[in-house]
């Protein structure tokens, strides 16, 4: 009974009327969803699909995902969620890396899905309303389900990567079954309950989160396709959401949203924030305004996500991501001032990457330890509190800065919506620290200014230097803010000129 698709199969058993999927007025219930989902793997038998093949699903956030996901599973395949905005260069890495037998993407990104997959040589099934429902009843459903073992994989998931090409992070049916069990533990998941699905479904924080944990509980996924402050406002109020999950930027879009006060929130019993550090600015000023309490959690790809949570139940640290889950341990290594890189260890962390034996060999020790590539403090309750992406680390004329340390202060000031911050090169200091601000609609703030709120609070060497405004922040497709991808002015150049 290792295969994840199990958990559909009993909460089907239970409640088969129930509602599973919605959408807008689409509604599929528990033996729809499973009906559908039969049809996919009999439709991938028909494709001579053998268990073990991987299978690209490159679907946004539809009734449709859920069925192909859970379909592929049923036949014994292997999962590779893609998200719909890749170019045809990229699908094909993705489908040639994974090796993957066959791609079904949604028709309004076949251009890119069908060029990719034929580059890399897969067969791509294009997903269309109506047409894909009609070939669907016109094939005969798979009966039973085939056995995965504890260890086989289930689904790949591609890390974003901060450097280089994209890896292949291998969950196993048991780490996404453990993951899913954490996941309902800890928000107290029932079939009473409606969780908002606005975070991508290709990503593992709304796969394991949204999708498995609400499918195992026997819960109702309401979807957005796209996230959309006003949107999801209107679906929580409709659908009588209680439970919205979403990242850091989503916070701040419903909490600015100049029409918020209109819609009754009431349904909502608790709201999760993943995928980044949240504000506490941010988390205080939603708890008052939605009257909602937020959880933290924090976890990777590799982790299958979760891997620490505010628990319920036990003090909560606001800007903490909380402790261990269950069957989970964590720990600091090279601790330098307080700070370390995070290690984690327990039925969450991944079998390794796809294809990459050297990549596994770095990233998990011969103790079962995964390194995260994140800093943290930890306090004399066992709390931790994210510092930064190691990566993102600023070093300074030899002082270390932290870009969330100084992100939280800008975000204190009434005028800021976002911030980032990050460092550029300088002769002397190796580097400087920087800060790009996105302003809320209708505040004003002068870059001086900014600088100054800061300077006023943080030691001489943290302040940034420089501070530019922008409309606009980058982010990946989850909403995170991509320090990376910022852009620094043309003008941001003498570095000597300010104290």
């Amino acid at each position: 009974m290792n295969n994840l698709a199990h958990n559909l199969a009993a909460s089907v058993a239970r409640d088969g009327d129930a509602p599973a999927i919605r959408l807008g007025d689409t509604l599929l219930t528990y033996a729809e969803l499973d009906e559908a989902s039969a049809r996919v793997a009999g439709l991938l038998r028909d494709r001579g699909v053998q268990p073990g093949d991987r299978i690209g699903c490159m679907l946004p956030n539809v009734p449709q995902f859920a069925a192909v996901y859970y379909g592929i599973l049923r036949v014994g395949a292997v999962v590779v969620p893609m998200n719909v905005l890749l170019k045809s260069r990229e699908v094909a890495f993705y489908l040639g890396d994974s090796q993957a037998k066959l791609v079904l993407a949604w028709h309004g990104f076949a251009e890119d899905a069908v060029a990719g997959a034929a580059t890399a040589g897969t067969e791509c099934l294009l997903v269309t309303p109506g047409e894909f429902e009609t070939l669907l009843a016109a094939t005969t459903p798979q009966a039973g389900m085939a056995e995965r073992g504890a260890s086989d994989t289930a689904v790949i998931l591609y890390t974003s990567g901060t450097t280089g090409t994209p890896k292949g992070a291998e969950l196993t049916h048991a780490n996404l079954t453990s993951n899913t069990q954490v996941s309902i533990d800890l928000f107290s998941l029932t079939a009473d309950d409606v969780v908002l699905g606005a975070l991508p479904l290709f990503h593992v924080f709304g796969q394991t989160c949204g999708l498995n944990a609400s499918i195992a509980a026997g819960a109702c996924l309401a979807l957005v396709p796209r996230f959309d402050a006003h949107a999801v406002l209107e679906t929580i109020q409709r659908q009588q959401v209680s439970i919205f999950q979403g990242v850091p930027t989503m916070y701040v879009a419903l909490l600015s949203h100049p029409e918020r006060a209109t819609f009754d929130v009431d349904s909502l019993r608790l709201c999760v924030s993943g995928g980044s550090a949240l504000p506490v600015e941010v988390l205080h000023a939603f708890e008052a305004e939605f009257g909602c309490i937020i959880v933290e959690g924090y976890g990777l790809s590799e982790t299958s996500p979760v891997a620490s949570f505010t628990h319920p139940g036990r003090v909560r640290k606001p800007g903490s991501i909380g402790q261990p889950v269950d069957g989970v341990e964590m720990r600091l290594l090279d601790v330098s001032d307080g700070v370390g890189e995070i290690a984690i260890r327990g039925h969450n962390v991944m079998k390794g990457y796809w294809g990459r034996p050297e990549a596994t060999a770095a990233a998990i020790d011969t103790d079962g330890w995964f390194r995260s590539g994140d800093l943290a403090q930890v306090d004399e309750d066992g709390y931790y509190f994210i510092v930064d992406r190691k990566k993102d680390l600023i070093i300074r004329g030899g002082y270390n800065v932290y870009p969330r340390e100084i992100e939280e202060l800008l975000y204190t000031h009434p005028a800021v919506r976002e911030a980032a911050v990050v460092g550029i090169p300088h002769l002397t200091l190796g580097e400087e620290v920087c800060a790009a601000v996105a302003l809320k609609d209708g505040a004003t703030a002068t870059p001086g200014e900014l600088r100054e709120h800061v300077k006023a609070q943080a030691a001489a060497y943290k302040y940034p230097r420089h501070v530019w405004i922008t409309a606009e922040l980058p982010k990946t497709s989850t909403g995170k803010i991509l320090r990376r991808s910022v852009e620094v002015p043309a003008n941001v150049t003498d570095l000597h000129a300010a104290d």
